[in-house]
């Protein structure tokens, strides 16, 4: 289909049903390469219309998000929304297993539903490292009106990017892996796009900018943590200020004071910060390397400024220290029990959180899910689950079910790890629909993990040190594990998560350290309704890009770079705004 010809039909099937239905948002995205120097060498950076980090997704439940990419990249591009489940929809997740990628110089459009969520999520690049780069930005999900929020409405919103980072270009760091190489110690940590604030001469050389957050005295403010980094955990804190864990990922949590939190890859956090110092100077917010050599990791930290508006003076001096246990992850652990699930709050709906008894449900599937460090398989490095180390076909997995091709996958990925030697596969999880999934993630690698399973929220059941066993079951939260789609697992560690299978899709259970998923250590999960039914899963889109054996189908589009850039949020105006829109992109393919 033209572009003309697909936006004539998005705005009739809009006109139809966006008036009256939920409200839409519209965003322009044109994602391009952009020159900056967060840490004082100029470096080539992903950024979404000129902005590194990208710009902010806010909406509220049950929004509809249409987002058009103009791929600016010289490569192909993806990007998938870290968190957003996507209810019966796994054709707008972004990744190569569902999605064919838009190639440079083309444009492509989203639509999605943010369904029954809340929360603190982002969305990244998916394919190719890119994530290295950037083209990161933020998702907001605000409440409905009509549903309660368990705290009162802070005084202000604030989004932080933390995340280690390279000043070698995301190819180069691609070249490595493929090479057989090790990424090495970061050059440092990146707070939105920023590099630190120069709190030690000998560490920090001149010249580098820096974050600075702005509030006002006696003031509360949501503040939104996202570590979008490659592999590095990272611990938070706000020199002299508590933080109020309130929700992860789309969950609210019980409400606790934190002075620092370690915060893994891949997961966001929110907190409420109260303005209540006395302000005789700015205080440090940083993001330091966790469970690494401090000494010689002294570089890989992240310093920002909270500037009161009547400080009297910048920061100086140390540091706030982090936690004494650099290397005991014993403290981090507990630390990462203690999120619990708020039972009595709702959430998207107005029935509490907790009236969902997980504990009561009968687990109808369990997989043991092992990984271990880097291995060789036929003469390169590569990052296994179970002892298989996935390779993308180069035809989607769901668009392969839905032209009935063969040979693309196959169901039998084992519930437990294979014996002998790794191997290369396309063997993805046969999930069974409206069942019960216990999921556990072994970490027999001596760095830390943290894993994302897209299209649900999971329950954090467990999680402890040594081998995973049938016992484990017994140390199980069974009332109160916290709701989220990213989970940390601790080397010589196991984490449990418990889920219900009730999302028909195909859908990416992955590391989120980027090295580990680029060397292959994913797998999906296809869970299909048996009964001929149009209800559980939406069609096919008509923009769908069509690669590997279907590349006959597809429609080629004249590479368009550098458009004119624009973002915009509409109620129940957006099908005006969409035909605006329209008018557009006929001048632009005239």
């Amino acid at each position: 289909m033209s572009p003309i010809l697909f936006f004539l039909a998005t705005f009739l099937l809009l006109f139809h049903s966006g008036s009256s239905g939920d409200p839409f948002a519209f965003f322009d995205w044109d994602v391009g390469y952009k020159t900056v120097s967060p840490l004082g060498v100029k470096q080539q950076v992903v950024a979404v219309n000129g902005e590194f980090p990208g710009p902010i997704v806010n909406v509220s439940t049950n929004w509809n998000v249409v987002v058009n990419v103009l791929n600016d990249l010289d490569e192909p591009l993806l990007l998938t929304w870290n968190g957003i489940q996507h209810r019966k929809n796994c054709w707008q997740d972004g990744v190569l297993g569902t999605t064919c990628p838009i190639p440079s110089g083309w444009n492509w459009t989203y639509q999605f539903q943010v369904k029954d969520q809340i929360g603190s999520f982002f969305y990244f690049p998916s394919t190719g490292f890119q994530r290295a780069a950037g083209g990161f930005g933020g998702i907001v999900v605000n409440n409905r009106d009509v549903i309660a929020v368990p705290f009162d409405k802070p005084d202000g919103d604030i989004t932080l990017f933390i995340g280690d980072w390279y000043i070698k270009n995301h190819t180069d760091l691609r070249k490595m892996l493929d090479s057989g190489k090790d990424l090495g110690m970061p050059d440092g940590v990146l707070i939105n796009g920023k590099g630190p604030y120069r709190y030690n001469n000998s560490i920090v050389p001149a010249g580098i900018d820096y974050e600075t957050i702005n509030v006002q005295p006696g003031k509360t403010y949501r503040f939104r943590i996202h570590n979008v980094g490659i592999s590095t955990s990272l611990n938070f804190r706000i020199q002299n200020h508590n933080m109020k864990l309130v929700e992860t990922e789309g969950s609210y949590t019980v409400q606790q004071n934190y002075t620092n939190l370690d915060i893994h890859v891949g997961q966001s956090y929110s907190f409420l910060v109260t303005m209540d110092q006395n302000a005789s100077s700015d205080y440090y917010i940083v993001a330091s390397a966790r469970f690494v050599n401090e000494t010689i990791w002294k570089r890989v930290t992240g310093v920002a400024i909270l500037h009161y508006s009547n400080s009297k003076g910048k920061a100086s001096g140390p540091l706030p220290d982090p936690p004494q246990d650099f290397y005991d992850k014993t403290f981090s652990m507990n630390q990462a029990r203690s999120v619990r699930w708020n039972l009595s709050a709702g959430a998207a709906r107005p029935n509490p959180q907790g009236s969902f008894r997980y504990a009561s449900i009968n687990v109808t599937q369990a997989y043991l899910l092992r990984s271990g460090p880097p291995v060789v398989i036929n003469g390169k490095r590569r990052a296994t689950l179970n002892g298989i180390s996935y390779v993308p076909p180069e035809t989607p997995l769901r668009l392969a079910d839905q032209y009935s091709l063969k040979g693309v996958y196959t169901l039998d990925f084992p519930e437990r790890p294979l014996k002998g030697a790794p191997k290369l596969g396309r063997s993805i999880i046969n999930g069974t629909y409206r069942g019960f999934m216990e999921i556990i993630f072994q970490n027999n690698d001596t760095k830390m993990q943290s894993y994302h399973m897209d299209g649900y929220a999971f329950f954090v059941v467990g999680m402890d040190y040594g081998e995973w066993t049938e016992n484990s079951r017994g140390t199980y939260n069974k009332g109160d594990g916290v709701a989220r789609s990213t989970v940390q697992v601790y080397p010589g560690a196991w984490t449990a998560v418990l889920v219900s299978l009730d999302n028909v899709g195909i859908w990416n259970v992955r590391s989120e350290n980027l090295d580990s998923w680029y060397m292959g250590q994913e797998v999906y999960v296809r869970v299909v309704n048996p009964e001929s039914t149009n209800k559980t899963e939406l069609p096919i889109p008509d923009n769908a890009l069509k690669c590997g054996q279907l590349e006959k189908f597809q429609n080629l589009q004249t590479p368009h770079h550098k458009t004119a850039s624009s973002s915009i949020t509409t109620g129940s105006s957006g099908p005006l705004v969409l035909f605006m829109l329209l008018l557009v992109y006929i001048t632009n393919f005239s």
